[in-house]
């Protein structure tokens, strides 16, 4: 079955996110919540949609994926799916292992993923294991407010949307300290750092400042985020997880990571690693290294559909990551909103649903 055409399409949306009139933020260059959404069509007439990560920059992926990936996809087979996404690695290598022309090629190959699945008569998650979950727990993302008083507010908001795991983008430890004020004891913080600290010392000090706390992880804790030693340095003495993943430039990458024994969470994006296919590549190795694996997941279109059919199918359960953003014109409507702290799976085959194209 061969690949006809592959088409981009930027789906943009207003959000607010709740930050104060006095907050300076880690999130003002995001301005609106931009989607790639990646179309692929074969000559059965069928066609699939993924997701390229990208944000505010989501044109840089999307020129990417136009001017190179596109054509050089027209005519290949589109069952083969990691076999193309290997050809069209070797074939660009030379303008990045690791940005937008794998973001680019992790779109293709999810809505191939969607196409496979469409083609079998099932939903996607049958193809990726047994677990066959109709429901997958979710945790909220907060993004950077940087006043404590605006994160221990969107901290009870969460709460009472159902959320009983949050995820702050806070360094400064008195947003910390006000959001484990907030939130009812039980319930965890995960802790993303974003690469924050230049040295192993720093990170460490931050994580004994946070002891006790009831802390599932610390993600990404210093600069730069290929620096596997040092995150491993840090894992070695920390008494919380330490998470990382988002940055990586593909399974490679999660080798590396798990060989330096630096992760208790491994965290793929599947828009960002090379998709599905990469997906199971990463669950494979830290299956064999016994390392937990939750995908990092920021996202409101394919890539978000794609997580979590990646989540039901699981034989371990783990929450999908949620952004805390209230977007004007979400791609699926509210056909993927959190109930309950949960996210139903869709049944319909391949991903379940088709995106709404708005913006352009």
């Amino acid at each position: 079955m061969k690949i006809t055409k592959v088409e981009s399409h930027i789906h943009r949306s207003s959000f607010t996110y709740g930050a104060g009139e006095s907050g300076v933020g880690g999130n003002l260059h995001l301005r609106g919540m931009d989607t790639l959404l990646v179309r692929v069509e074969t000559e059965d007439g069928r066609h699939g949609w993924g997701e390229g990560f990208g944000f505010n920059l989501v044109d840089t992926t999307k020129d990417a994926l136009d001017r190179l990936l596109a054509p050089a996809a027209i005519g290949q087979d589109a069952e083969d799916i990691a076999g193309l996404g290997r050809m069209l690695s070797r074939r660009f290598h030379n303008f990045g292992r690791n940005g937008p022309v794998t973001f680019g090629i992790s779109g293709i190959d999810i809505a191939l993923w969607d196409l496979k699945a469409q083609r079998a008569g099932v939903p996607l998650h049958s193809l990726l294991g047994q677990a066959d979950r109709r429901r997958v727990p979710a945790y909220a993302s907060l993004l950077r407010y940087g006043v404590p008083e605006d994160v221990a507010r969107n901290v009870r908001e969460a709460v009472r949307r159902g959320y009983r795991q949050i995820k702050l983008h806070e360094v400064d430890l008195d947003c910390i300290r006000a959001a484990r004020a907030a939130a009812p004891a039980e319930i965890p913080l995960m802790l993303d750092i974003n690469c924050a600290w230049d040295t192993v010392e720093q990170a460490l000090a931050f994580c004994r400042a946070v002891e006790g706390m009831n802390i599932r992880w610390v993600e990404e804790p210093t600069w730069p985020p290929e620096d596997f030693a040092a995150t491993a340095a840090v894992r070695a003495a920390a008494q919380c997880g330490i998470s990382a993943g988002e940055n990586a430039g593909g399974p490679q990458d999660f080798w590396h990571l798990l060989e330096a024994k630096a992760l208790d969470v491994a965290q793929p994006s599947v828009t960002k690693v090379g998709g599905v296919s990469a997906m199971l590549e990463v669950a494979a190795l830290t299956k064999a290294a016994g390392v937990e694996l939750v995908p990092h997941c920021p996202y409101f279109g394919p890539g978000l559909l794609a997580s979590l059919h990646f989540l039901s199918a699981c034989e371990q359960e783990q929450p999908i990551e949620i952004y805390f953003a209230d977007i004007a014109s979400p791609p699926y409507g509210e056909a993927l909103d959190v109930k309950d702290g949960f996210i139903e799976v869709p049944t319909a085959p391949g991903l379940g649903l088709q995106p709404m194209l708005g913006s352009r």
